[in-house]
């Protein structure tokens, strides 16, 4: 199945990145279900995207609502952006792995998002709210799901104080799911990689048991 694979970690090709570890990890679950022709991957920190800021999707955004002509420059950026976002819609399986930093995501994937969080593309906004408040509504709904596979030194599922600093996990299921209204979201943690003594093979012992169980609920027609 075609399946977009999101590498957002600055050190990307790190082996003993533990966001990088589960993404191989997956890789050899893909590889062995599904053709390799099907796999798009992205390593966001050794490629370009384009950024909201003069000059690149501020200048481009504004120029396009003005109908004003694009200096190349501004054309390979919205070049750049279209593809991104092409990219998305074109793989209804997407798989995202990060570390977490400040309790949040990578800068570039915030970036990335940004060129596919498009209105009259992968959302719209209604002409009047609903009575929840909701003012959008998400136009991903063709069996659209996501994967999250991060990594974090905090461990945020024992529902005590770290609970609710669990804001990546959080902005992106909001984004794919609440927005842009993915049909499944599934979440595979390798969590608690500074807490000492910390265990690497325990920790990713518990993370692979975790995928090989979303793997298939990810993948299932």
């Amino acid at each position: 199945m075609k399946t977009l694979l999101i590498n957002a970690h600055p050190d990307f090709d790190n082996p003993a990145s533990y966001s990088n570890t589960l993404e191989q990890q997956f890789l050899s679950d893909y590889n062995g279900s599904f053709e390799a022709e099907d796999l798009t991957v992205l390593n966001l920190y050794d490629m370009e995207i384009p950024r909201i800021e003069k000059g690149q999707l501020l200048s481009v955004w504004t120029k396009e609502a003005d109908h004003t002509e694009l200096t190349p420059t501004e054309k390979h950026i919205a070049d750049l952006s279209a593809e991104l976002l092409k990219q998305l819609k074109d793989n209804q399986r997407v798989v995202i792995s990060l570390p977490t930093h400040n309790f949040n995501v990578p800068s570039k994937l915030k970036d990335w998002i940004d060129n596919i969080l498009i209105a009259r593309e992968t959302f719209k906004y209604l002409s009047q709210p609903l009575a929840s408040g909701q003012s959008s509504r998400g136009l991903m709904t063709n069996d659209y799901r996501l994967m999250i596979l991060i990594a974090s030194g905090s461990i945020y599922t024992r529902d005590d104080f770290y609970s609710g600093m669990d804001f990546a996990v959080q902005y992106l299921k909001a984004i794919f799911a609440d927005v842009m209204a993915f049909d499944q979201v599934n979440v595979v943690r390798a969590e608690g990689t500074s807490i000492m003594p910390v265990s690497r093979e325990n920790i990713l012992n518990a993370a692979f048991a975790k995928l090989d169980t979303q793997f298939n609920e990810f993948y299932k027609k």
